[in-house]
Formats: structure tokens, C-alpha cells, sequence
């Protein structure tokens, strides 16, 4: 089943069983597939397994509790996550949000807010990951770019070329090649680096030859001497 068509997969982590199984059997009415965790390590277990698109975090749970769970969640995961709690309060909302929270259910469940506000955190966490993407894509950019422009750069050292005339070669090359521009810089970046990395070899060994000759010379002189 691809993405377009599958249930919106959510689970719940929560101590209180009457808790996951009414707000289990009102998600699952709703179109939900729904999975159930009675504590943060069976939660974990479960992520591993799933593939889900948002947890429902109890807050106050015994063992590892729901925000701890949501440390673990930005430190391991990109799963998205939304605050389950008996207390509602401008501190425990702002908290929530410094936890990377993308909602806050307030416990007794209100099931005429439950889907609303679970619609809500679905579509604020599809907003960052769709930001996340074009960040993602904007760092490759630079990257690529940079990688290039410095590419440009070695064979304008290297064969006393212009930006032009550089940047024109490694065209040609990549139209020859069927490759992009980026595949091209990246060999010649990794060339330089291996020719860099084999310097001190090089270097090591004119040093020997030129010892080596040094020493012929003076064995010439005296042989010389010798004879004259």
C-alpha cells in the first residue's frame, strides 16, 4: 500500500489502560491505525518495528516518563510527537513546546477534540519535515557549489587556466562522461587529496636521491684527485 492511500499509523504510550483503549478505539473509528505501549521501553521496541507517523506521549509515567521518551524521540528519530496530561496550564504548554511537542492533549480525553487537535499536530509535523527537506536540499546546494568553485580553483593553479576556461573543461568532461558537473569536481577534489596525502612519500624520497647523489659527487671528487 503506498503512502497515498495508508492509514495515518499513530501510537500511544500511556500507564493508564483506560486511557489507551478509548483513545485506541477512537482513532481506530476515525480511520487510524493505532498501536499501543504501556511504558517508554515498549514504546521504543515498537518504533523500531513500525513504521508510524506520531506518538502520543504520557507525560507522567513511572520508569522513563514522557518527556524523556520525547528526548530520546529528537535524539534517535524523526518521529513526531504530541503531549498526553491531567494538567493544563501555560507552563506545562510552554514546556511542551520546548520539548519539540507538535500538540498537547489534556487528559480526560475530549473527544470531540481528540481528532481536531491529532489532525492539527499531523499536518504541523508533515511542515517541518517538508522544512527539514528544503534545508537539507539548500546545505547539498552549497555544498556543491563550494566543491566546485574549488575544483575551478586547482585547475586554474594547476594548468594557468582562467575561471572560464576551467570551469569549460570540467563541462566538457561531464557532457562527455554523462555525469554532473558536482561528479566531476568531486574526482578532482579527491585526487588532489590522495596526491596531498602521498606528499610526504614523494618528498621522503627526492630528499634520499638528492642525498644519494651528493654522496656520488664527493666519491667522484676524490677519485679525481686521486688520479690527477
Amino acid at each position: 500500500m503506498d503512502d497515498v492511500t495508508r492509514r495515518p499509523r499513530i501510537l500511544i504510550v500511556d500507564d493508564d489502560q483506560f486511557t489507551l483503549t478509548l483513545v485506541s478505539a477512537l482513532l481506530e473509528k476515525n480511520g487510524y491505525d493505532v498501536f499501543q505501549a504501556k511504558d517508554g521501553e515498549d514504546a521504543l521496541n515498537i518504533m523500531v518495528l513500525e513504521e508510524l507517523d506520531m506518538a502520543l506521549l504520557d507525560i507522567n509515567m513511572p520508569g522513563m516518563s514522557g518527556l524523556e521518551l520525547a528526548k530520546r524521540l529528537r535524539a534517535d528519530s524523526e518521529l513526531p510527537f504530541m503531549f498526553l496530561s491531567g494538567v493544563c496550564d501555560e507552563t506545562a504548554v510552554k514546556r511542551a513546546v520546548e520539548y519539540g511537542a507538535c500538540g498537547y492533549l489534556v487528559k480526560p480525553v475530549d473527544v470531540q477534540n481528540l481528532i481536531p487537535t491529532l489532525e492539527a499536530g499531523l499536518a504541523r509535523a508533515a511542515d517541518l519535515k517538508a522544512l527539514r527537506e528544503r534545508e537539507s536540499n539548500l546545505t547539498s546546494a552549497l555544498a556543491a557549489g563550494r566543491e566546485t568553485s574549488i575544483a575551478v580553483g586547482i585547475l586554474m593553479e594547476r594548468y594557468a587556466l582562467g575561471r572560464q576556461q576551467a570551469f569549460a573543461a570540467m563541462r566538457s568532461h561531464a557532457r562527455s562522461n554523462r555525469i554532473t558537473i558536482n561528479d566531476v569536481a568531486r574526482t578532482i577534489l579527491d585526487a588532489t587529496e590522495s596526491i596531498n596525502q602521498l606528499r610526504p612519500a614523494i618528498e621522503a624520497c627526492i630528499t634520499a636521491q638528492r642525498s644519494g647523489s651528493a654522496g656520488s659527487n664527493v666519491v667522484r671528487t676524490r677519485e679525481e684527485r686521486l688520479v690527477g
